[in-house]
Parts: structure tokens; C-alpha cells; sequence
């Protein structure tokens, strides 16, 4: 398998600088990048479709994150609520449940529920976005969860387990708080991507936006996300932020650019993320983005294009606004030398007309221009 190799570290002023020179008139034309054209770009990772590896009638299904266990099987811990919710209803009524495969190319069969919300927690409406690590023979399931079916009291907690088969002991209060208001975090915490820094401590990134600033005027919020760092010297925390500043911020190109649904891992001593794009190229796209110290990280180069370039299926029902965007992406690493082996996803369609697990094998990789 190829290396990811070929980056070019440029300082985000001087990024925008030149690239906004390329835009005439401040006219943005979304088949064009910076005098690219979208369909010359080739992505980062080569990827043979495997297909929808979990689906359930009466569920829509997100977040899927896997995990080796020590026999080789995988498992995967994903978010679902009731298909009568409509697509909405994750933020209202999610549970993370459990499943197993004997391998990446398999059919997950699930296990149930793991995780539920809890009357008087702060995850007492929804629990989701969940992310499963193991640091030194714990496992660590990170999640978000929220107490009035909105935005604005999302927050990143953790649940501990010696086994993948639990119990899990939740964390009764979240890890991760917002910033003060006015502060560019000011609104949530949520889309937790984990990881442990060269530094020796432990690396939480997170999603927000600032609340008042990107509200319209019927009191909507539609919000430039960004992300932040938070560093702990337990993975449970306390997590303290690097900086009052996001470590990565778009919003100082055209279109509203935005991403979100981060994963992180490091390979070679360098850090790498990818994330579903909000903008910068369109909202169907993968992003990736590396850095050496994982603050300062790299222009945004396409990872994964949309759905329909790998597959083909029928026209989706009218309800499924989202089709043809993989969302939530999370690598399946390479058991042995740490590298990307399998791309995990959630995308809407399926039998039921809803929302699924999809998985890619990747072929080989590269990061370069």
C-alpha cells in the first residue's frame, strides 16, 4: 500500500491570499477550485466499494465507527433512531448500538443497544456520534449527547469498558464544555475526533461555531463550523483547549466553506484528517488534510468523491435530501503497521430508504497534488 507523501505546508494567510487572487469578482463557480477544474482532481484514496454492510428496516443508521478485536473480527459501534423520526430525528432521539463482522468484507450482524439517553444526564435526549478507541487495554467510546432535542446543549462525554461487549461506565458529565459566549465556541461541542499526540498527551478535536455571529434573521442558526483542540493527560480528561482560537477555520473563503466529521490518525510521525467538505469544493466530497504538529495542518486536498462515482443505484426517494454524500467518514486502520485499510461511512438509500453503513476497501493511497 502507498504512503501518503508529496505535502506541501503552506501558512493559511498566505494560502488565502493567492487562492482568493484567483477568484474573479468574488464570483464563485462551484465545478471550479482555484483554476482547477473538479473533475481533473484525483483523490487521495483509491477505493473499491464493498458496500452497505449494515442496514435495519426500521432504523436510519450513522456514525459507524469500527475496531479490531483481538481475534480479527470487527466491530462496529454506530448511531441509529427511528425511522418514523425522519432524518432530523438524531438529534432527538439517537442510541449507539453494537455490531460484529468476522471481517471488513462482511455483513454486520447487530448486537443492540449500548448506549441510551439517560433522564437527568446531560445526554438525556440523544446519544451519538459515537468513536471507539483503546489506549493501553481500555476502551474509550466517545460520544455526544444533548438535553432539549437542539443544538445548543451538545457535548462531548465518554463511556469506559475493559471488554468490547461493556459494561460501560458513562461519564456523568461531559469532557469537553463550549467556550464562553461570544467566544467562537460558544454554541456546542460535538463531532469528537481522538488520537495520542507525540507530546505523550492525549488529543480531542471538536466541532463548534459561535451562536450569535452566523444567526440569521429568524433566530436560525446556520453557523460556520470550525474546529478546535483539546489536550488531556487521561484520555477521560480534564481536557484543557490549546488555544481560544479554532485550529482550523474556513471561513475566510467564499461559498460559506465549511467541514465537519473529522477523523484523525497519525502515520510517520505526522498527522493526518480527513472530514466530509461543507463548501470548499462542493458538499459531496472528502477532505484531507496533514500537518506536522497537529495544529498547523495543510490546505484541503479531496480524499473521496461522492457516492455515485463508486456506485450505482436507483433514484432515491424524495424524502432522502442528503443521497450521495458519504458522511461521518472513519478509517479502519491497518492491524499491523497502522496505515488506512478500510473507509467507513454513513449514507443515505438502502432498502428501507433511509440511512446506512457503507464501507470501501482502500487500495492504495497517496497526498499529493
Amino acid at each position: 500500500m502507498q504512503d501518503i507523501k508529496g505535502i506541501e505546508m503552506h501558512s493559511r494567510r498566505d494560502f488565502m491570499k493567492s487562492s482568493l487572487l484567483m477568484i474573479s469578482s468574488a464570483v464563485w463557480m462551484p465545478n471550479i477550485l482555484f483554476g482547477r477544474q473538479l473533475e481533473d482532481i484525483k483523490p487521495a484514496f483509491n477505493l473499491n466499494p464493498i458496500g452497505r454492510s449494515l442496514e435495519l428496516a426500521d432504523y436510519y443508521i450513522w456514525c459507524s465507527s469500527p475496531i479490531w478485536d483481538e481475534d480479527g473480527k470487527v466491530h462496529l459501534f454506530y448511531s441509529r433512531w427511528k425511522k418514523e423520526k425522519g432524518m432530523s430525528g438524531w438529534i432527538r432521539g439517537s442510541e449507539i448500538a453494537h455490531a460484529i463482522a468476522d471481517s471488513p468484507m462482511d455483513s454486520f450482524k447487530d448486537l443492540g443497544v449500548i448506549i441510551a439517553p439517560r433522564d437527568g444526564y446531560w445526554d438525556s435526549t440523544t446519544c451519538h456520534n459515537p468513536l471507539i478507541e483503546k489506549v493501553d487495554g481500555t476502551y474509550y467510546l466517545f460520544y455526544i449527547g444533548n438535553t432539549n432535542g437542539k443544538t445548543d446543549t451538545k457535548r462531548i462525554g465518554v463511556a469506559t469498558s475493559q471488554s468490547l461487549y461493556g459494561p460501560w461506565q458513562r461519564s456523568e458529565e461531559p469532557i469537553l464544555l463550549p467556550g464562553s459566549e461570544g467566544a467562537w465556541d460558544d454554541h456546542c461541542t460535538t463531532n469528537p475526533a481522538f488520537m495520542k499526540g507525540n507530546d505523550g498527551k492525549y488529543w480531542l478535536y471538536y466541532k463548534s461555531w459561535n451562536t450569535k455571529e452566523y444567526q440569521d434573521a429568524s433566530g436560525a442558526v446556520r453557523g460556520n463550523r470550525k474546529y478546535g483542540l483539546a489536550k488531556a493527560d487521561s484520555p477521560i480528561g480534564p481536557y484543557k483547549k490549546v488555544s481560544s482560537e479554532p485550529v482550523i477555520d474556513f471561513s475566510g473563503y467564499p461559498n460559506n466553506a465549511q467541514l465537519e466529521d473529522a477523523f484523525v490518525w497519525k502515520e510517520n510521525n505526522s498527522y493526518y484528517m480527513i472530514a466530509r467538505d461543507m463548501g470548499f469544493y462542493n458538499h459531496e466530497y472528502g477532505l484531507i488534510l496533514s500537518s506536522s504538529d497537529g495544529i498547523n495542518w495543510s490546505d484541503p486536498q479531496v480524499s473521496y468523491f461522492n457516492m455515485q462515482h463508486y456506485i450505482k443505484e436507483g433514484a432515491p426517494a424524495k424524502h432522502l435530501k442528503r443521497y450521495g454524500r458519504l458522511e461521518r467518514p472513519m478509517l479502519l486502520l491497518d492491524r499491523e503497521n497502522g496505515k488506512p485499510r478500510y473507509l467507513f461511512g454513513a449514507t443515505q438509500g438502502g432498502q428501507a430508504q433511509t440511512s446506512t453503513t457503507f464501507v470501501f476497501e482502500i487500495i492504495s493511497y497517496r497526498y499529493s497534488d
